[in-house]
Protein backbone atom coordinates (compact mmCIF):
# COMPACT_ATOMS: atom_id res chain seq x y z
CA UNK A 1 0.00 0.00 0.00
CA UNK A 2 0.50 3.76 0.00
CA UNK A 3 0.19 6.32 2.33
CA UNK A 4 -1.15 9.76 0.96
CA UNK A 5 0.10 12.97 1.83
CA UNK A 6 -2.54 13.61 4.38
CA UNK A 7 -1.45 10.69 6.44
CA UNK A 8 2.23 11.52 6.45
CA UNK A 9 1.43 15.23 7.39
CA UNK A 10 -0.50 13.84 10.11
CA UNK A 11 2.07 11.93 11.59
CA UNK A 12 4.67 14.71 11.16
CA UNK A 13 1.61 16.35 13.24
CA UNK A 14 1.24 14.10 15.73
CA UNK A 15 4.99 13.42 15.69
CA UNK A 16 5.24 17.04 17.63
CA UNK A 17 3.00 15.73 20.66
CA UNK A 18 4.67 12.79 21.10
CA UNK A 19 7.97 11.02 19.82
CA UNK A 20 6.45 7.72 19.66
CA UNK A 21 3.33 6.50 17.90
CA UNK A 22 0.77 3.41 18.47
CA UNK A 23 -0.90 3.02 15.22
CA UNK A 24 -4.04 1.27 15.47
CA UNK A 25 -5.39 -1.15 12.44
CA UNK A 26 -8.24 1.11 10.73
CA UNK A 27 -8.00 5.22 9.47
CA UNK A 28 -8.24 6.20 12.91
CA UNK A 29 -5.08 7.92 14.18
CA UNK A 30 -4.72 8.98 17.40
CA UNK A 31 -1.70 9.70 20.13
CA UNK A 32 -1.14 11.39 23.29
CA UNK A 33 1.55 14.00 24.81
CA UNK A 34 3.69 11.91 27.67
CA UNK A 35 2.40 14.49 30.42
CA UNK A 36 -1.13 13.08 29.28
CA UNK A 37 -1.91 16.92 28.91
CA UNK A 38 -2.47 16.74 24.71
CA UNK A 39 -4.71 14.21 23.15
CA UNK A 40 -5.53 14.46 19.58
CA UNK A 41 -7.14 12.35 16.81
CA UNK A 42 -7.39 12.52 13.22
CA UNK A 43 -9.64 10.47 10.95
CA UNK A 44 -7.10 9.32 7.40
CA UNK A 45 -7.44 8.95 4.17
CA UNK A 46 -5.51 5.36 4.39
CA UNK A 47 -6.81 2.24 6.39
CA UNK A 48 -3.36 0.82 7.88
CA UNK A 49 -4.31 -3.12 7.90
CA UNK A 50 -2.58 -4.01 11.57
CA UNK A 51 -1.82 -2.58 15.13
CA UNK A 52 1.98 -1.41 15.18
CA UNK A 53 4.17 1.20 17.08
CA UNK A 54 6.94 3.46 15.95
CA UNK A 55 9.80 4.57 18.82
CA UNK A 56 11.22 7.55 17.00
CA UNK A 57 8.48 8.47 14.77
CA UNK A 58 10.42 11.38 13.26
CA UNK A 59 13.36 8.60 12.06
CA UNK A 60 10.68 6.55 10.65
CA UNK A 61 9.35 9.74 8.46
CA UNK A 62 13.04 10.29 7.49
CA UNK A 63 13.16 6.78 6.04
CA UNK A 64 10.24 7.28 4.36
CA UNK A 65 11.41 10.28 2.86
CA UNK A 66 14.45 8.68 0.95
CA UNK A 67 12.23 7.41 -1.34
CA UNK A 68 9.66 9.25 -3.91
CA UNK A 69 6.51 7.41 -4.27
CA UNK A 70 7.44 4.22 -1.57
CA UNK A 71 5.31 1.17 -1.36
CA UNK A 72 4.69 0.12 2.49
CA UNK A 73 4.45 -3.63 2.99
CA UNK A 74 3.23 -4.44 6.68
CA UNK A 75 4.51 -7.58 8.57
CA UNK A 76 4.88 -8.97 11.92
CA UNK A 77 7.95 -7.50 13.12
CA UNK A 78 8.62 -4.40 10.42
CA UNK A 79 7.60 -2.78 7.88
CA UNK A 80 9.07 -2.58 4.33
CA UNK A 81 9.19 0.94 2.81
CA UNK A 82 10.95 1.43 -0.22
CA UNK A 83 10.46 0.40 -4.30
CA UNK A 84 11.47 -2.89 -5.75
CA UNK A 85 15.13 -2.14 -5.96
CA UNK A 86 15.26 0.43 -2.47
CA UNK A 87 13.72 -0.31 0.69
CA UNK A 88 14.58 -0.42 4.46
CA UNK A 89 12.80 -3.04 6.58
CA UNK A 90 11.98 -0.67 9.87
CA UNK A 91 11.48 -2.73 12.87
CA UNK A 92 8.29 -1.88 14.95
CA UNK A 93 8.52 -1.23 18.81
CA UNK A 94 6.72 -2.73 21.95
CA UNK A 95 3.93 -0.74 23.16
CA UNK A 96 4.54 -0.75 26.33
CA UNK A 97 7.31 1.26 25.75
CA UNK A 98 5.75 4.00 24.98
CA UNK A 99 3.00 6.43 26.21
CA UNK A 100 -0.29 5.36 24.59
CA UNK A 101 -3.90 6.96 24.08
CA UNK A 102 -6.61 5.67 26.11
CA UNK A 103 -8.73 3.32 24.49
CA UNK A 104 -11.77 5.90 24.94
CA UNK A 105 -11.72 9.87 24.04
CA UNK A 106 -12.18 12.35 26.94
CA UNK A 107 -15.70 12.72 28.19
CA UNK A 108 -15.51 16.44 27.57
CA UNK A 109 -17.75 18.23 29.93
CA UNK A 110 -20.25 21.18 29.17
CA UNK A 111 -18.37 24.11 27.50
CA UNK A 112 -18.87 27.59 28.97
CA UNK A 113 -16.89 29.19 25.88
CA UNK A 114 -17.88 28.17 22.41
CA UNK A 115 -16.26 30.44 19.30
CA UNK A 116 -14.22 30.20 16.43
CA UNK A 117 -10.51 30.97 16.43
CA UNK A 118 -9.57 31.64 13.01
CA UNK A 119 -5.81 30.55 11.43
CA UNK A 120 -4.71 33.92 10.82
CA UNK A 121 -5.32 35.19 14.36
CA UNK A 122 -3.72 31.64 15.75
CA UNK A 123 -1.26 32.33 13.41
CA UNK A 124 -0.43 35.76 14.52
CA UNK A 125 -0.50 34.67 18.29
CA UNK A 126 1.67 31.62 17.57
CA UNK A 127 4.45 33.46 15.50
CA UNK A 128 4.51 36.70 18.35
CA UNK A 129 5.10 34.22 21.02
CA UNK A 130 7.94 32.78 19.16
CA UNK A 131 9.76 35.87 18.62
CA UNK A 132 8.73 36.80 22.42
CA UNK A 133 9.75 34.16 23.97
CA UNK A 134 6.03 33.87 25.82
CA UNK A 135 5.63 31.12 27.88
CA UNK A 136 2.06 30.94 27.46
CA UNK A 137 -1.08 31.93 25.56
CA UNK A 138 -4.04 32.81 26.99
CA UNK A 139 -7.60 33.43 26.07
CA UNK A 140 -9.57 36.21 27.97
CA UNK A 141 -12.58 38.05 27.95
CA UNK A 142 -14.22 40.35 30.65
CA UNK A 143 -17.81 40.38 29.67
CA UNK A 144 -17.63 41.86 25.81
CA UNK A 145 -14.95 41.56 23.17
CA UNK A 146 -13.01 37.60 23.56
CA UNK A 147 -8.73 38.18 23.26
CA UNK A 148 -5.95 35.86 22.67
CA UNK A 149 -2.67 36.97 24.57
CA UNK A 150 1.03 36.13 24.46
CA UNK A 151 2.91 36.39 27.62
CA UNK A 152 4.13 35.24 30.94
CA UNK A 153 1.35 34.91 33.34
CA UNK A 154 3.99 35.26 36.63
CA UNK A 155 5.66 37.85 35.42
CA UNK A 156 3.51 41.22 34.05
CA UNK A 157 6.98 42.87 33.40
CA UNK A 158 7.27 40.73 29.98
CA UNK A 159 5.91 42.10 27.07
CA UNK A 160 2.74 40.71 25.84
CA UNK A 161 1.36 40.82 22.33
CA UNK A 162 -2.68 40.29 22.03
CA UNK A 163 -5.01 39.64 19.03
CA UNK A 164 -8.91 40.90 19.48
CA UNK A 165 -11.08 38.19 18.04
CA UNK A 166 -14.44 38.93 16.65
CA UNK A 167 -15.76 36.90 18.85
CA UNK A 168 -17.79 38.38 22.78
CA UNK A 169 -19.02 36.63 25.20
CA UNK A 170 -20.69 37.20 28.69
CA UNK A 171 -18.70 35.68 31.06
CA UNK A 172 -15.64 36.77 32.20
CA UNK A 173 -12.57 34.21 32.12
CA UNK A 174 -9.07 34.06 31.07
CA UNK A 175 -7.97 30.26 29.98
CA UNK A 176 -3.88 29.75 30.18
CA UNK A 177 -2.28 27.43 27.61
CA UNK A 178 1.48 26.38 27.69
CA UNK A 179 2.97 27.53 24.18
CA UNK A 180 4.23 24.44 24.12
CA UNK A 181 1.12 22.67 24.11
CA UNK A 182 -0.09 24.49 20.88
CA UNK A 183 0.56 21.75 18.49
CA UNK A 184 -2.49 22.32 15.97
CA UNK A 185 -1.76 22.24 12.25
CA UNK A 186 -2.91 26.08 10.77
CA UNK A 187 -6.56 26.30 10.25
CA UNK A 188 -10.26 27.57 11.41
CA UNK A 189 -10.96 25.81 14.67
CA UNK A 190 -14.48 25.35 16.25
CA UNK A 191 -13.01 25.84 19.99
CA UNK A 192 -15.03 24.60 23.03
CA UNK A 193 -13.65 25.28 26.83
CA UNK A 194 -14.72 24.13 29.66
CA UNK A 195 -14.09 25.52 33.06
CA UNK A 196 -13.04 22.14 34.23
CA UNK A 197 -9.78 22.10 32.59
CA UNK A 198 -10.02 21.15 29.17
CA UNK A 199 -10.16 22.59 25.70
CA UNK A 200 -11.64 20.86 22.22
CA UNK A 201 -10.11 22.05 18.99
CA UNK A 202 -11.76 20.86 16.05
CA UNK A 203 -10.72 21.57 12.74
CA UNK A 204 -13.05 22.95 10.63
CA UNK A 205 -13.34 21.22 6.83
CA UNK A 206 -11.67 18.44 8.24
CA UNK A 207 -11.78 15.77 10.79
CA UNK A 208 -8.88 16.23 13.05
CA UNK A 209 -9.70 17.39 16.71
CA UNK A 210 -6.75 18.54 19.79
CA UNK A 211 -8.09 18.27 23.75
CA UNK A 212 -5.52 20.46 25.23
CA UNK A 213 -5.63 21.04 28.88
CA UNK A 214 -6.16 24.59 30.51
CA UNK A 215 -3.37 25.16 33.01
CA UNK A 216 -4.00 26.17 36.78
CA UNK A 217 -3.71 29.53 36.77
CA UNK A 218 -6.99 30.26 34.76
CA UNK A 219 -10.18 31.45 35.96
CA UNK A 220 -13.44 31.30 35.12
CA UNK A 221 -16.09 33.68 36.52
CA UNK A 222 -15.93 36.80 38.98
Amino acid sequence: MKLSRHTLNMLKNFSDINMSIEIKEGNILRTVSVQKNILAQAELEDSFPQDFAIYELNRFLGAVSLFDDPEFKFNGKSVSVGTDKNSVDYVYCDPSMIVTPPEKNITFPDAEIKFTLSQDALSRIMKASNVLGTPEISIECNGGNINIKALDVNNNSTDTYEVGLEETSEHTFRFVFKTENMKMIHGNYDLAISSKGISHFSLQGAKLEYWIATESTSTFGN
